[in-house]
């Protein structure tokens, strides 16, 4: 089988998606590429940076240098922190005047969401050869954006070139996206306040519609509820550690419900 997306850029990937419509089942480990070997496959994930998520996000980041910049934070600061949502609950509860334990909680927990992200992917781009090494270090990219990139196109990339497709699209963006930073640093500064405030709104707006979009459990979408409600009450009760409130306590209640609603399902079930 030989697999050669037509044209360039949005329509190579709009075209192999069109080749494996209406297929589950993945690529042939042996599938023939004429030749084509790993370079070719990074650079055909590359291409995924022209989709419309990535532009989203890195247009996104525009509004987080200017939220660094409002803050406080210097070009070499906002440029070294990486991952959007992370970024914004760094930023945020330092602006807030939180404690560093609080932030370092606040932090980690939401980070701790990638761990089935990676669980998810990983297995979908190893093979028998692929070195472990490789697969941590690819992991680390691995984030929302980068996340439902892969599990909408790796299935349609042959198995032994699918970590060389994912490291051209990952890679790729995280650079543009650092570079954004640095660059968009200095620009935003020069803005119009309303420009600048409808930058750092795009920030918040990509986070909220990425999150529900990639929501695959109902419990993820109760406790996105419960956040969006308990966020704004305890940034007025306990400023200082509002973030930790709503994340633990709104977690917590939509594990509750969710608890309560798959016995009722299984019950009905029965």
């Amino acid at each position: 089988m030989s697999i050669e997306p037509a044209g360039h850029g949005i329509e190579a990937d709009n075209a192999l998606d069109r080749r494996f419509s209406g297929r589950n089942e993945a690529v042939p480990d042996e599938a023939h590429h004429d030749g084509r070997g790993r370079f070719y496959w990074f650079l055909i994930g590359m291409r995924g940076i022209f989709s419309l998520p990535a532009l989203i996000l890195m247009t996104s980041y525009l509004g987080f240098a200017a939220f660094a910049l409002d803050v406080g934070l210097t070009r070499s600061e906002a440029v070294f922190i990486w991952a959007l949502p992370a970024q914004m609950i760094l930023v945020g509860t330092m602006a807030g005047g939180a404690h560093l334990a609080a932030s370092f909680a606040a932090v980690t927990f939401s980070s701790i969401r990638m761990m089935p992200m990676v669980a998810s992917v990983v297995p979908d781009m190893r093979n028998d050869k692929t070195p472990t090494i490789v697969l941590l270090a690819l992991s680390h990219f691995i984030a929302i954006t980068s996340w439902v990139f892969a599990t909408q196109r790796l299935r349609h990339v042959p198995r032994p070139y699918r970590t060389s497709y994912f490291a051209g699209f990952a890679i790729t963006l995280t650079s543009i996206n650092t570079a954004i930073v640095g660059i968009g640093y200095g620009v935003v500064s020069a803005f119009p306040p309303v420009v600048a405030g409808a930058l750092f709104m795009l920030t918040p707006v990509y986070f909220i519609s990425s999150i529900w979009a990639s929501a695959r459990q109902p419990v993820v979408k109760i406790a996105f509820l419960f956040g969006i409600v308990l966020g704004p009450l305890f940034a007025v009760i306990e400023p200082q550690f509002d973030i930790l409130y709503a994340g633990i306590g709104g977690g917590t209640v939509a594990y509750a419900i969710d608890r309560v609603r798959r016995r009722r399902h299984a019950a009905g079930g029965v």
